[in-house]
């Protein structure tokens, strides 16, 4: 879908972005006139921490960082991939021709071109990106690019795929390509847009309903804080969870903690320590307890009930932290989550909420600030913990959407 860019941007300063990704495909031997632009926000995670792969419900939102691209047709029968702070790439259309190191920018197109090869016939493309999603930053830098190239090809192509479908496509790449775990929660999000709750009971079909929410029309700045450390090397941390949950649904013959009965799960208890461990109970525990709390935030955001959503905010993150154990990487000394979210809470004084959002371990948290101490929030933060950044987000409401400059 096509958006004009005054629908997508508050700022006219971010027009520049695109006015150097259009002077690089000039330096390329394209026209302005040839040039299409697209975009893909990142996302925040407002409940359902890990709940997306266990068929689970998840409130996200889509925030005013993005991956932009400049894209022209090239006339090569290949895609051409420049992007800022990532080496170009030659691929071909044929994706059995393709070869890409998982965990690189080039295994993420390569991954989209095989989704779309049988799709439409793919023709060659020069594609400039760029990103203020920075990699490590919690915001599903992968996601966004996934859904960007996603979107590319829907509109130049005219498949008329929905958000949804390109959120599904965008998963197998992150998955089968890239090689991450993950569920549809990141794609999903960043695809539609806005804030959504999400349903993944069939994963195949998930239920997404938007909903209005502006923290600031209540008194209160978003903040997404950079613990200063990498997630890149925590993929062991993180398969562990899915793994661990999965091992519970075994137990009751199924393969997603969504299907297993509450009820059943707590009266085998004392089996399923013996057959899968404590941790992995625990960590039963706060998927169906996160389960409830999305349910419960949407009816607070539906209501404008946002003290409840604050309550809501600070029992899922105090849930990962106990429950889920998402914080700190098992057996390191270091434990830069845990640091800044006690930093965090210690700044707030009891005012607000602040939680762990996304994969945890490293990355990013999450703050709702009173609009009158943000900046004492931000500065003090930043200088308790000299690594860690401080952005003040908005929501944004355009997912994936083609852009007319």
């Amino acid at each position: 879908m096509k958006y004009r860019y005054n629908e997508i941007y508050a700022d006219a300063g971010e027009r520049s972005r695109y006015e150097t990704l259009t002077r690089r495909l000039c330096e390329l031997g394209h026209k302005p006139g040839e040039v299409r632009y697209f975009t893909a926000p990142g996302r925040t995670e407002l409940c359902g921490n890990h709940t997306d792969h266990q068929h689970g419900l998840v409130l996200a939102g889509s925030v005013d960082v993005d991956t932009i691209a400049a894209v022209a047709e090239n006339g090569s029968g290949k895609l051409r991939f420049f992007s800022e702070g990532f080496p170009s790439a030659v691929l071909s259309l044929d994706p059995r021709e393709n070869e890409a190191a998982p965990g690189s920018a080039a295994a993420l197109v390569a991954g989209m071109i095989a989704m779309f090869a049988d799709k439409a016939p793919l023709r060659g493309l020069d594609v400039c990106l760029s990103s203020t999603v920075l990699p490590g930053s919690g915001l599903s830098s992968s996601a966004s690019v996934e859904v960007l190239l996603g979107e590319i090809f829907n509109e130049w192509y005219g498949l008329g795929l929905t958000a949804v479908e390109l959120a599904r496509l965008g998963q197998r790449v992150e998955n089968e390509f890239f090689g991450k775990p993950c569920g549809l929660l990141d794609q999903a999000a960043c695809a539609v847009g806005g804030v959504s709750w999400m349903d993944f009971r069939d994963s195949d079909a998930p239920v997404v309903e938007k909903l209005e929410l502006d923290p600031e029309q209540y008194g209160y700045a978003l903040f997404l804080v950079s613990c200063g450390a990498d997630h890149a090397d925590l993929t062991d941390e993180y398969a562990a969870i899915p793994a661990e949950l999965k091992r519970i649904s075994a137990v009751f013959g199924t393969d997603n903690l969504r299907a297993v009965d509450e009820d059943a799960f707590y009266d085998r208890l004392s089996e399923l320590r013996t057959v899968c461990g404590d941790r992995a109970v625990l960590r039963a525990m706060h998927v169906f307890d996160e389960n409830r709390r999305v349910f419960q935030m949407r009816e607070a955001v539906s209501s404008g009930d946002f003290a409840r959503f604050l309550d809501l905010v600070r029992a899922s993150g105090l849930s990962s932290w106990r429950l889920l154990q998402n914080i700190a990487p098992r057996g390191s000394l270091t434990q830069p989550m845990a640091l800044t979210l006690a930093v965090m809470e210690k700044v707030l004084g009891g005012e607000g909420a602040c939680r762990v959002h996304g994969g945890g371990f490293a990355g990013t948290a999450q703050a709702f600030v009173p609009l009158d101490a943000a900046d004492r929030f931000a500065a003090e933060v930043e200088r308790l913990l000299p690594a860690a950044s401080c952005q003040r987000r908005r929501l944004r409401a355009v997912g994936a959407a083609e852009v007319a400059l």
